[in-house]
């Protein structure tokens, strides 16, 4: 019967060889499989697009390849790679370096991050270097298991894989106190903290983990087309600006302010929000983008009034108010709608060439320097030979309009334009908790088109 078994499993090495996807030129499509999760590829609902770096990069490499573009979702690290070893996809994006897997070549690596071990901030911290007697949490197949797994006997914890959807929500059972520990990477964990601010690093674990682009053995020519293509983006600074995009906005507000902000979102944002929302019928701005700037102006107080004059819920100036015809800035009404009007406006006012979300980005700086500020901005960007359409390239430029070698040749004159980076970056980080925390808001009857892009 030695015969017969062969013949099996020759069989069963031609069907899976057969039921491989063709090559992506022969479908006029790439197959791209990766894992949802919040940091690099964000699954699209009904009323958001999929967003994401590796959404971006996949999406940019498919048009250089004239292909229509396809994700494969995985659950997690484990069947993402098998999607790859039975042809399932055409390359895997976001997987992690995994030693010893079968049939798998690796792209030179997008991002490295470290591991780290992750625990409640009122929990008493493990004393010495065993981990022995605790209880660690991963994801199925996560890297980070391996490397727990190779610690000596004696020093090792008890690990516990857990079908969580993605590394963020492991992190919200240590938050909520469903778990001790949590083995993720620094990338994750930096996204989560924004989240759950009582998250603490317990230590960092000995490993890295390598995230790349992963295909099969036999996929040589498709791989050597993607390594040109990341060479090229990593050489032109696209990849720089898609981080910058993506991660540029993380670990700018501290704990305590973070806390702030997740009470206030439980206990002052529900009187307002049905004002957002009309806010967003009257300008097409997503509602939580406009909770989210409020928040950076007055952190929902529709009293609120600075030493400079601006005062109310989105510190409106006497003579904004005047022209938006607001009667009373201190009526949260009149501030939410003129203030989302105002920065409609200077969305309308930035140049064509400027795409979301920059234009968004640079429309909220001008919101806090004004448009002229602003201008003054792109004029200085452009003799340094920057983008001026560019949040990346801006926010290097902005804080020059303090420094009198720059700002005397301005009509507008000086400004701080380093606080008004700051204050966008804080925007992108609250109005990314508010795109996790709280729901789109689509009426019933269809919207004009909405200005909406990736949560950043």
């Amino acid at each position: 019967m030695r015969w017969l078994a062969c013949f099996s499993v020759a069989f069963a090495l031609l069907l899976s060889a057969c039921s491989r996807l063709d090559p992506p030129e022969n479908r006029g499509e790439l197959v791209v499989g990766v894992r949802a999760d919040s940091v690099f590829y964000r699954e699209g609902t009904e009323d958001e697009a999929a967003s994401g770096i590796e959404h971006d990069l996949a999406q940019a490499f498919a048009d250089e390849l004239r292909l229509r573009l396809r994700f494969v979702i995985a659950r997690d690290t484990t069947e993402l790679i098998e999607l790859v070893q039975r042809g399932k996809v055409h390359f895997a994006a976001a997987a992690p370096v995994l030693a010893g897997a079968a049939n798998i070549r690796y792209s030179t690596p997008l991002r490295e991050s470290r591991q780290l071990l992750v625990e409640h901030g009122d929990s008493v911290t493990f004393d010495g270097d065993s981990l022995a007697g605790h209880s660690v949490e991963t994801l199925p197949g996560a890297p980070e298991k391996r490397t727990l797994d190779q610690l000596p006997e004696g020093e090792a914890p008890t690990v516990v894989e857990v079908a969580a959807a993605g590394e963020v929500e492991l992190l919200a059972r240590v938050a909520n106190r469903r778990a001790e520990l949590a083995a993720v990477d620094r990338a994750h964990f930096d996204i989560a903290v924004n989240f759950y601010p009582d998250l603490v690093i317990a230590r960092e674990l000995p490993e890295k983990v390598a995230y790349v682009w992963a295909f099969h053995v036999d996929d040589v020519a498709l791989q050597a087309k993607a390594e040109d293509f990341l060479a090229r983006v990593r050489g032109d600074g696209t990849l720089a600006r898609l981080n910058d995009r993506y991660f540029g906005h993380i670990r700018r507000i501290n704990a305590t302010n973070m806390e702030q902000f997740l009470g206030y979102l439980q206990t002052r944002l529900p009187h307002f929000r049905a004002e957002f929302q009309q806010a967003q019928l009257l300008t097409g701005i997503d509602w939580r983008l406009l909770a989210a700037l409020a928040y950076q102006e007055s952190t929902w107080d529709p009293l609120a009034t600075s030493p400079t004059g601006v005062r109310g819920m989105m510190m409106l100036t006497e003579e904004t108010a005047d022209r938006l015809r607001v009667s009373n800035r201190l009526d949260a009404r009149q501030s939410i709608r003129a203030g989302a009007r105002y920065l409609a406006d200077l969305i309308e006012a930035m140049p064509d060439a400027t795409k979301n979300p920059d234009r968004t980005w640079l429309a909220l700086a001008a919101y806090n320097l004004g448009l002229g500020h602003l201008n003054g901005a792109r004029a200085i960007a452009k003799g340094l030979k920057r983008d001026p359409d560019s949040w990346y390239e801006m926010k290097k430029v902005l804080p020059l309009l303090s420094r009198p070698e720059y700002y005397f040749r301005l009509k507008a004159g000086r400004a701080r334009g380093g606080e008004a980076v700051i204050m966008v970056e804080n925007i992108r980080n609250f109005y990314s908790v508010l795109t996790r925390f709280e729901r789109a808001y689509t009426p019933l009857d269809k919207l004009p088109e909405m200005i909406s892009f990736p949560p950043m």
